[in-house]
């Protein structure tokens, strides 16, 4: 695999910006996967948009996880962008990161690289924060987005607003309890939007573990998802908490469940 550190000057968020990028090579190198990649390598790629949670940035996937290895003999790229403690929502007294996370990198990953653009080779996974920005860009994305999952992800951030420690932030990236209810940031009320459009759907993955602060959050999400008709895999570990060994285990996991093709 090849690893790029890209840095590009953000047109939206007016800074010079930061992703991981994670490419197939050829020749994986000696005791990763295959030794030799035959997939024929003049076409666009599938891309996995992968999230990074809130105290962390673009490195976290390759520090934590084996995530490099892991991708080594499937023909995917893997991009992973820094967004700070953003929540990937264009804020209400901050930056546009929802914009930048659901316009500009895939316009800047495509001019780079060689990413297709189809909605069947377009996915979004994350973590907790990238939990709920690879649902919201399912959700809100519907025609660009196949498939996304969200790993112990935050699927309802009214507490995050209301709590006392975190409400200043929650407001200022939000806007009150009553902004954000309803609004496109709401992960209850995106659902509901796209499965009423009567157009496609996101495939979903979500997993949690029932030691997770955020479990019954997630296990509340859940039944709420498979009311309104989405192809949901859910899957929950036993005692599993907050922590990277376990989001190390399920992202094998996700990478096995992605709708790629044979020929990708």
């Amino acid at each position: 695999m090849a690893l790029l550190q890209t840095q590009f000057f953000s047109q939206i968020l007016g800074i010079h910006a930061t992703m991981h990028v994670i490419l197939p090579e050829t020749s994986q190198g000696i005791g990763i996967g295959g030794s030799q990649d035959t997939t024929d390598n003049s076409r666009p790629l599938p891309v996995l948009y992968l999230l990074h949670g809130l105290s962390d940035d673009h490195s976290i996937w390759l520090r934590r996880t084996s995530i490099e290895r892991y991708v080594a003999e499937r023909h995917l790229a893997v991009v992973m962008p820094a967004v700070n403690r953003s929540f990937y929502t264009d804020q209400a007294a901050g930056y546009r990161y929802w914009t930048y996370i659901s316009e500009e990198v895939p316009q800047v990953v495509r001019h780079l690289f060689k990413i297709s653009a189809r909605r069947e080779h377009t996915f979004a996974a994350g973590l907790s924060m990238g939990g709920y920005g690879a649902l919201k860009l399912g959700l809100r994305l519907p025609d660009r987005y196949a498939a996304v999952a969200s790993l112990s992800g935050a699927t309802n951030l009214a507490s995050f607003i209301e709590n006392p420690q975190t409400q200043a932030e929650g407001e200022m990236i939000f806007g009150s309890l009553e902004t954000y209810q309803g609004s496109d940031n709401d992960l209850y009320a995106l659902a509901k939007k796209t499965a009423a459009s009567g157009g496609v759907k996101p495939k979903i993955f979500q997993c949690c573990g029932t030691g997770d602060f955020l479990y019954q959050d997630n296990l509340q999400f859940r039944p709420y998802l498979e009311k309104l008709g989405y192809d949901l895999v859910y899957k929950e570990k036993k005692d599993a908490v907050h922590e990277w060994g376990y989001w190390d285990e399920m992202i094998q996991q996700v990478l096995d469940w992605l709708p790629l093709t044979k020929d990708e």
